[in-house]
């Protein structure tokens, strides 16, 4: 299994993307097969083979395809099929960023979806084989070469009040309040909730738990089962108590804490992530 996660090259790209990522496995390979995406409220752009297919499983409903395609942003958690050999260099792009870029024209973003989609929409190339050997044998250049093939698309993005309200309310969004943020940015609270609903297609408390998840499985991941401390894990994840932080497993992974020790390798983001492979 190769993964690598960088973040990009240029300032301009890096003002949208997040970073880029590469996985593979190999038939000689012996992994989950069944790795799971957690909530996230980024979208990805996979760039896979034209042959190589994928399929989701968004809470029994089955998406499949074949080549490149979009992971939208997502409050569900989808199950991911590995039984076969693949690999996928990933775009992850940052909250709320294909607002500004002028994709599809939608006027609110799509949640919940994986599309589809022809590599020359967005990097201008029909051919993606080279990249992908470039992203094996060398991810410095291959990191390079995205910039360059992205910034015709996302030198046409455009601000306006609404993404820049979201981009000010994202930087304090993991040490402020959620009623502290209309006083912090000037603006009422149903002003900063409607601009962030239209942005990222979430409410600021969705997208607050969504981080939160995310950093407490990092915690979890990184720890031994006999290390962890569950009562001490909801207070230092700002839960109430023990019973506050099972409900919410349960409600976003489907599992108690004692069940995620034992299947945590199989909930972690593998995507722009932590590599659970």
């Amino acid at each position: 299994m190769i993964h690598w996660l960088k973040p990009p090259k240029s300032s301009t790209i890096a003002e949208y993307v997040e970073c880029y990522w590469m996985i593979e496995k190999t038939s000689e390979f012996d992994s989950n097969n069944s790795p799971k995406l957690n909530p996230d409220p980024s979208a990805h752009l996979i760039l896979s083979p034209s042959y190589q297919t994928y399929s989701f499983d968004i809470e029994g409903n089955i998406i499949k395809g074949h080549g490149c395609h979009w992971i939208y942003p997502h409050h569900k958690t989808f199950q991911l099929d590995h039984s076969k050999p693949f690999i996928h260099v990933g775009i992850k792009f940052r909250v709320g960023a294909l607002y500004s870029i002028e994709l599809h024209n939608y006027s609110h973003p799509t949640l919940d979806r994986v599309e589809e989609v022809t590599p020359d929409i967005i990097l201008g190339v029909d051919d993606i084989s080279w990249l992908i050997e470039l992203a094996k044998n060398d991810p410095e250049q291959c990191c390079n070469q995205l910039d360059d093939l992205l910034f015709p698309w996302i030198k046409k993005s455009k601000q306006d009040r609404h993404s820049e309200l979201v981009r000010k309310s994202l930087q304090l969004l993991d040490t402020a309040t959620i009623s502290e943020l209309g006083d912090k940015l000037f603006c009422s609270q149903r002003t900063l909730e409607r601009s962030f609903s239209r942005v990222t297609g979430f409410s600021l408390k969705q997208c607050q738990s969504m981080n939160k998840l995310e950093a407490m499985l990092e915690y979890l991941y990184l720890r031994n089962s006999n290390d962890i401390n569950w009562v001490e894990v909801a207070l230092m994840f700002g839960f109430s108590d023990q019973p506050h932080l099972i409900r919410y497993l349960k409600s976003q992974l489907g599992l108690t804490p004692g069940s995620y020790v034992k299947e945590r390798g199989l909930t972690i983001d593998v995507y722009g992530g932590i590599s659970s492979l």
